[in-house]
């Protein structure tokens, strides 16, 4: 049968667990080494980071009554042996729902208004102010409890058009998207904007996130939805109806907002629903399999998708065999074939994509902490050399040697001047980088492209005002990338020098590569282009909606500029931190060289004795280089989470 997504992200959750805990071993012995300067710190720092805070999330999105919250209740909520997600007749998710868990916030549901919408901030922005949404408080022992208050999603309200047109719900000039108006004139809206379950379900604490997103005019009127979280989930479940295939409505959200780019498609599955309508007592098996054969081949052919990722199921009858144990009733709803490519697409594809950054982050750790021992290493065969060179010399030669290195520790604590002025020259340069990526660039680029979409009237515009922002901020991307490649030929220069000058080891760490932030700018500006199209210029001409779209933008490229700005700042922590423990080893160095000449003349046994304690060390440093290569290796090598199925390729239903 293979793994199912339940199992596969168990396995997921261990293995994250196991580098956490061995990254942890790995700090604290470097730590007892002394090998933990600043550099190899932030690189543990951020390894940890990544590995404890990845998340994946899984996108649920359908036009209404295609089963969507059946499907999540099948697939994550069947262990509570009943429906957790409202998915009964007339009742349906009205917002967009986030179910993830973080272990600060008590088990809780937190609700949005809806009225949030007229005022300009970005959801990013109420979510830092929880004192704005509506708090219910969940116990997750009680199955019956959880069910009644998620209920809420559901909740609508009542409002005349102007409110609903203020809101993104009533286009005059689109009237067939429009809600039913009822006998009192009212149009009926969501109660609420967004909706956010924080439950210590052993998925969502391994950091599974499940997005369940309502239909089409919701989705359009919600921009941040559109652009950044539906962009940014690891995969998307798109569900149809089988009887149904593909509809109008279907094809808009598929056009809209979820035709993603070529390299990125195996994360797109679609989910032909309810096959158990077609089961026909007045039609044989093989009659009915045929019907859905050919439901599946169209599906696919319109939505320009592979027939293996058009996969049909029932999420009734799973989640009732599920519940009943009836293993038949569950292979004959198929939802098994749809858990395993969830599995081995979405965990195998976010588990390669983890190992490939994290095998890269411990290579760079591995050459920061071993350039520490490289350094303690030529210290040694130096302090050798030049005690092998005092045998059989009589004490004033001894005595020569003492001033000859107390002129070269005057010489070389004069050069530290000269060594930190380099250094301000390289911040000065620096400080030009970092204003290039700060937030006061991204602000202005905003402002313009505000007051470009603020202009009156439809804005045919839209996308050369769009295209015109995403230059600006390529140009500025290439500027510091510029600029960046003449702080290295700096650094590089410079530390040469000082190699040849104080015998260092000194090398310019790896320049950052800003390239990979503009790929990261053409994914957000495809994003957004999807959304300009016809379907939304009559919302883009309000100067509200536009603010929203803006807001949302900043803040998914602000995502982007903070880490192209880690970057950069990791790469001049790294560049400092060598300086910093090649100067503070010289500067022991010629601690010990002393001590081991005062030694010499103090007794006739110290030339030995010293030369022997020197090979001592080098021994010792050869077996802490072994168990820093060991170390580093182990969280490299840590086994994959059920080994070939992580392979990111969908199970051929």
């Amino acid at each position: 049968m293979g793994t199912s997504f339940n199992e596969q992200f168990d396995q997921h959750g261990t293995w994250r667990r196991e580098f956490a805990l061995r990254l942890k071993l790995l700090s604290e012995w470097l730590k007892d080494h002394d090998l933990l300067d600043a550099a190899v710190e932030e690189r543990l720092r951020r390894l940890e980071t990544q590995m404890r805070s990845d998340k994946v999330m899984v996108a649920f999105v359908a036009e209404f009554s295609r089963g969507k919250s059946e499907l999540i209740n099948a697939i994550f909520f069947a262990g509570y042996k009943r429906r957790i997600m409202p998915a009964s007749a007339g009742r349906t998710t009205m917002c967009p729902t986030e179910l993830g868990y973080d272990s600060e916030v008590p088990p809780c549901l937190r609700l949005l208004p809806i009225e949030t919408r007229l005022q300009p901030q970005a959801l990013m922005e109420w979510r830092g102010a929880p004192e704005k949404w509506t708090r219910v408080d969940l116990d997750v022992n009680d199955p019956a409890q959880l069910a009644k208050a998620f209920e809420k999603v559901a909740e609508v309200r009542h409002v005349t058009k102007d409110e609903a047109k203020a809101l993104g719900f009533w286009h005059d000039d689109a009237p067939h998207d429009n809600p039913m108006v009822n006998s009192d004139g009212k149009v009926e809206v969501p109660r609420w904007r967004h909706a956010l379950i924080n439950i210590a379900h052993p998925l969502l604490k391994q950091g599974l996130v499940i997005l369940d997103t309502p239909g089409l005019n919701a989705i359009g009127a919600e921009p941040e939805l559109t652009v950044n979280l539906i962009p940014q989930a690891h995969a998307v479940v798109f569900i149809l109806a089988a009887d149904t295939g593909v509809t109008k409505s279907d094809l808009s959200i598929w056009r809209e907002h979820l035709i993603t780019e070529e390299e990125n498609v195996d994360s797109r599955l679609v989910v032909l629903n309810k096959i158990d309508t077609m089961w026909d007592s007045l039609s044989t098996p093989v009659q009915v399999q045929a019907q859905i054969d050919r439901q599946r081949a169209t599906s696919a052919e319109i939505l320009g998708l592979p027939r293996e990722q058009v996969i049909p199921v029932s999420a009734q009858k799973g989640l009732v065999a599920k519940v009943n144990d009836d293993k038949e009733l569950l292979q004959a709803s198929n939802l098994p074939v749809l858990e395993r490519a969830l599995s081995q697409g979405v965990m195998g594809q976010r588990q390669k994509i983890l190992r490939t950054a994290v095998s890269g982050g411990i290579a760079e750790l591995r050459v920061e902490a071993g350039r520490a021992i490289h350094i303690r290493r030529r210290d040694l065969a130096e302090q050798m050399l030049e005690l092998k060179g005092l045998r059989g010399k009589n004490t004033s030669v001894i005595r020569h040697m003492r001033s000859r290195i107390e002129q070269e520790q005057g010489d070389f604590d004069v050069s530290g001047a000269r060594i930190h002025a380099v250094r301000s020259v390289h911040l000065k340069l620096l400080r030009e980088v970092f204003t290039l990526l700060g937030t006061g660039t991204l602000k202005k680029e905003m402002a313009e492209l505000t007051a470009a979409l603020r202009q009156p009237g439809i804005k045919l515009g839209v996308r050369k005002a769009y295209s015109e922002t995403f230059n600006g901020l390529r140009a500025g991307l290439r500027t510091a990338q510029a600029r960046s490649a003449e702080i290295q030929s700096m650094l590089t220069g410079t530390f040469r020098q000082l190699n040849a000058e104080y015998g260092f080891s000194l090398q310019a760490p790896r320049e950052p590569d800003l390239a990979r932030y503009e790929r990261d700018l053409d994914l957000v500006e495809r994003s957004h282009n999807q959304y300009l199209g016809l379907g939304n210029t009559f919302r883009l001409a309000q100067p509200e909606f536009a603010d929203r779209l803006v807001r949302a933008l900043a803040t998914r490229l602000r995502v982007v500029y903070e880490s192209a700005l880690g970057e950069v700042e990791l790469w001049n922590k790294s560049a400092a931190a060598q300086l910093d423990a090649q100067l503070r080893e010289r500067r022991r160095n010629f601690g010990r060289r002393i001590e081991a000449i005062e030694r010499i003349q103090q007794a006739a046994t110290g030339l030995d004795d010293r030369i022997a304690e020197i090979e001592a060390q080098e021994d010792a440093l050869d077996q802490l280089d072994a168990k820093l290569t060991e170390l580093t290796g182990h969280l490299v090598d840590i086994p994959a989470a059920n080994g070939a199925a992580n392979e990111p390729q969908l199970q051929r239903a």
